[in-house]
């Protein structure tokens, strides 16, 4: 890569970089872009496509059903409540106060 490459870079980036950056990244990208070069070299004919190593199908639990909490078991921490809902303090009037 040359440094006008990086130059062209960073300024479609809106980056601003200075002379010791541009050598940095210069000599940087170079590297990366040669290790991808070599990667290229390697045979893989007969090398089966990894999407991804880990060979577990399915870590999850069964999803199964159960029956919750009896609802007047749950109400009887609550301060106050109505028709099976629990009851809490007023914070907006009318959707308009504070929003």
């Amino acid at each position: 890569m040359k440094e006008q490459d990086i130059q062209h870079v960073a300024k479609l980036s809106k980056l601003s970089l200075s002379q010791d950056d541009l050598h940095q990244f210069t000599s940087q990208l170079t590297d990366i872009v040669h290790m991808v070069e070599r990667l290229n070299e390697v045979d893989t004919e007969g090398v089966a496509v990894t999407a991804n190593v880990v060979h577990d199908i399915n870590v999850m639990r069964e999803d199964v059903a159960v029956k919750g909490t009896d609802r007047d078991l749950l109400m009887t921490n609550v301060p106050e409540h109505e028709d099976g809902f629990i009851k809490v303090p007023v914070i907006i009037d009318n959707g308009e106060a504070g929003a």
